[in-house]
């Protein structure tokens, strides 16, 4: 089937690497695998950091809305809108309605909803959100969280649960050999979550400086410079590799001993994933949405939300403990591979939009 992809918080061709630009690929990329023809509909962004900004983007919304229907109607037309992540600081105002006119499916991702923000100016755009929810003939989300929550708000909303995944072809190729301690990071460096988890780390590293360990850092980011004063008294422990590509990253990943990122407001976080398909054991928070991604006890550590003591303690437990690490981390890599695959992730979505929407590949 010709399926319309559109992200309206960030393209899938967008410049800067994210986990929402790696997501958006990675669910074409299951869309193709399922036998379907995919194309990215629109690179409009309807990011807006204030309620004041959506209103100043409504005329360029208007533009691109009627550029689509002229562009539909002398054109081969998609026979499924596929909307991933609208929330309320990006709604879609394209698919609902061109998906109405031209009596198609429409469906999302990710979509999220939050009744507290109608009380901070964010009613209009939580509106079209909601709006969008409740029209679309399936709803899926990555977390039983995220479900949870569109189901209170949207109890008539069809819904449906896609398991975070990534595509393991790289980590297949991978063969771990593990510094049991080399602790590795991989993660953008931006105000707010970000800084936060980096911040919590360094605290965390703090009260285990006897232990023998090192911090590998992945990533780069407009903070850099601040993450680094975070670390600045860990001399000779710390290396930072700044932004790698994707081949780059598993085999760095390979040679590690332990994934150590909080996770502060972590929606899922891909990154926990990769790191597991190399063979790493995670040491996280339980929070958020991290418990979709990490199987506490089985593949990693999940310590309480803002104990930085406690995850201190975590990260100390399993670098002097060389065989519960190794299990971990084996447990991690069968666990990725053999039930987060991109293969396997591509039969579950298009088993959702065969049950869900009328659409699939038999």
């Amino acid at each position: 089937m010709r399926v319309a992809f559109y992200a309206p918080m960030k393209s899938p061709n967008h410049s800067v690497p994210s986990g929402d630009r790696l997501m958006a690929r990675l669910l074409i990329r299951a869309l193709e695998l399922g036998g379907h023809e995919v194309y990215v509909i629109s690179e409009f962004r309807t990011y807006a950091s204030t309620p004041q900004a959506v209103a100043a983007l409504e005329p360029a919304i208007c533009a691109e809305l009627e550029r689509l229907r002229l562009t539909w109607k002398s054109q081969p037309r998609p026979e499924l809108w596929f909307c991933y992540h609208p929330y309320y600081k990006s709604p879609d105002p394209f698919g609902p309605a061109i998906s109405a006119e031209f009596a198609i499916p429409y469906v999302t991702a990710e979509a999220s909803y939050a009744a507290k923000r109608d009380r901070t100016g964010w009613a209009a755009s939580q509106k079209r959100v909601g709006e969008a929810i409740v029209q679309a003939a399936v709803n899926i989300s990555f977390t039983e969280r995220d479900q949870a929550g569109l189901a209170a708000a949207f109890p008539q909303a069809r819904l449906a649960e896609l398991k975070p995944f990534i595509d393991t072809a790289l980590f297949e190729k991978v063969s771990p050999a593990s510094d049991p301690h080399r602790l590795m990071t991989v993660a953008m460096m931006r105000a707010g979550d970000k800084m936060d988890s980096y911040a919590m780390l360094a605290r965390a590293l703090r009260l285990i400086e006897d232990h023998p360990w090192t911090l590998t850092v992945i990533g780069d980011g407009p903070m850099r410079q601040e993450v680094q004063a975070l670390f600045a008294d860990f001399p000779g422990r710390i290396e930072w590799l700044g932004e790698r590509n994707a081949v780059e990253i598993a085999e760095l990943l390979g040679r590690g001993g332990l994934y150590v990122w909080p996770g502060c407001g972590e929606a899922y976080g891909l990154a926990y994933l990769e790191a597991q398909a190399a063979g790493l054991p995670v040491v996280a928070q339980e929070t958020a949405g991290v418990p979709a991604v990490v199987e506490a006890g089985v593949t990693g550590l999940l310590t309480p939300d803002g104990n930085v003591a406690a995850y201190a303690e975590a990260i100390a437990g399993l670098l002097c403990d060389r065989q519960r690490r190794d299990v971990m981390g084996q447990a991690a890599r069968r666990f990725v591979l053999g039930e987060r695959s991109l293969a396997m992730a591509a039969q579950v979505l298009n088993g959702i939009l065969r049950d869900n929407a009328g659409i699939g590949v038999t």
